[in-house]
């Protein structure tokens, strides 16, 4: 299972979670965010990153050309899309833009259901809230496709395993303080996730 550690705001963090064997970072490029940083910020920190890992942008309520400059910028590999936006703007974003469905009820998981795409619980606030969706909502769905995220914890990890999920993301669950990383719970989730 693929592991994207989210809320990267600082090098030591992005470097630790590289070396426990993360597969992805997440930048919060959200400026109501406590993970917030900046796209200078970012940029240094991914300019020293090994190859081959991902480097996701999270993007909420921007326009696409924005998008486009901070991913180029950045060098980003792919952005995550935190609102309402139709198959056209995804597509304008190309291969790099991973739709984020903030699931209310059951049916909300199949939105995007033949792309790439994160589902997180809803929530009023964007991102990192540690809100759980039901698992039972993914029973007879097709999860490869799917980047579980919100309340994931090393902990609960293992309940995941029926579900077949392509990936998860963790953000709030392995944070010292928000915006600060616990290296052991990194280490501890990464882990979990790589033996389901």
């Amino acid at each position: 299972m693929r592991v994207k550690i989210c809320g990267i705001t600082n090098y030591d963090d992005a470097i630790q979670a590289i070396e426990a064997g993360a597969d992805a970072l997440g930048f919060v490029f959200y400026r109501e965010s406590p993970r917030y940083i900046t796209p200078a910020d970012a940029k240094k920190i991914i300019d020293k990153m090994p190859p081959f890992i991902g480097r996701i942008g999270l993007f909420v309520n921007e326009g696409i050309d924005t998008i486009d400059t901070i991913c180029n910028y950045c060098n980003l590999t792919a952005s995550q899309i935190h609102f309402e936006v139709d198959a056209e703007s995804l597509d304008m974003l190309g291969g790099k833009a991973l739709p984020v469905v903030r699931a209310k009820e059951p049916k909300d998981i199949l939105q995007y259901a033949d792309r790439y795409r994160l589902v997180d619980a809803y929530c009023e606030e964007y991102g990192g809230s540690g809100k759980r969706l039901n698992l039972s909502w993914f029973d007879g769905v097709d999860c490869s496709k799917i980047i579980l995220a919100g309340g994931l914890t090393p902990e609960n990890l293992h309940e995941l395993k029926p579900y077949n999920f392509y990936g998860v993301d963790v953000s709030s669950g392995v944070e010292r303080i928000k915006g600060r990383k616990d290296h052991e719970k990194v280490s501890r989730f990464i882990r979990n996730a790589k033996s389901l």
